[in-house]
């Protein structure tokens, strides 16, 4: 927990309320969004995300598996996340533990939508190599190093630079298999696809404190806030997942004008992102 003087919490609140946050911001600004790719040669897929204090690296591992009996004609994706123990006093121990579970189960859910897979912003489909016996299994690392708030918004960012960066290499299916037999396939060493990103959503969250909510809220920020609305927005506008923290309640007309505050925010989040994302690549292929 952070702790803060009754004064300093009466500044932040205050300002917060009069729409000049502490560190200059207004109430609906993100800091400073850098983004590097390419960052862990051995994965398939890597970015680095930095988001004012918070720094998190998400990291794309693609192996062949055999789609489950229940999802015959799609691909797997497991999200997990690490909070490094050096990264906040508050992730030493069972706080770190208890905060990866939390994150890692609401990346999934705004990421991969319901358990069958209904408003998922990963397609699963395109995962599927022979419909109901190879598949491509996507493993997901996300590691927070430094935390300075707002760490759901900035692993989905470092998600989805990860993604576009992934190459799935290229596979030969050979003919022959019959019945319930396991094809034989040719993994490719040098040939690759590319990761359809284009449905992969950006998370927005929102935090109230007091009367007002914020977006990208810093530690200290968080500290005050009585509810926060996490909604992952996909370029063409889809809600793909929505999560509330925070146990004041909210009444349902105040969600409403949150999601409609986090579709507007998301516009301006997806095309920083593309844009950075863009600079980090053309920078990765000059080195």
């Amino acid at each position: 927990m952070v702790g803060l003087s009754a004064g300093e919490k009466h500044f932040i609140q205050g300002g917060i309320a009069q729409d000049l946050r502490t560190d200059g911001r207004k109430r609906l600004t993100y800091r400073p969004l850098h983004v590097e790719t390419g960052v862990i040669p051995q994965a398939n897929g890597s970015a680095r995300v930095r988001l004012g204090g918070t720094d998190v690296i998400a990291s794309v591992k693609a192996e062949l598996g055999k789609p489950s009996s229940s999802q015959l004609d799609k691909g797997r994706v497991n999200i997990y996340v690490d909070c490094s123990p050096t990264a906040a006093p508050m992730f030493e121990g069972r706080g770190g533990e208890e905060l990866s579970t939390e994150l890692s189960g609401a990346l999934q859910h705004c990421l991969l939508g319901g358990k069958s897979g209904a408003g998922a912003g990963i397609n699963l489909s395109s995962l599927v190599v022979v419909e109901g016996k190879v598949c491509w299994d996507l493993y997901i690392d996300g590691l927070v190093i430094s935390s300075d708030g707002n760490l759901l918004d900035a692993l989905g960012a470092a998600i989805k630079a990860a993604l576009t960066n992934t190459g799935i290499p290229k596979v030969q299916v050979a003919d022959g298999a019959a019945g319930d037999e396991q094809p034989e396939v040719d993994i490719s060493d040098e040939e690759y696809l590319q990761f359809d990103t284009s449905g992969v959503p950006v998370i927005v969250t929102l935090t109230k404190v007091g009367r007002h909510y914020i977006v990208d809220a810093t530690l200290q920020e968080e500290s005050q806030m009585s509810s926060a609305v996490s909604v992952s927005v996909s370029r063409q506008g889809r809600i793909c997942g929505l999560i509330k923290r925070g146990g004041a309640g909210l009444d349902p007309s105040v969600i409403l004008d949150m999601i409609s505050v986090a579709k507007h925010v998301s516009e301006q989040l997806m095309n920083k992102l593309d844009s950075e994302i863009s600079a980090a690549e053309a920078c990765e292929e000059e080195s």
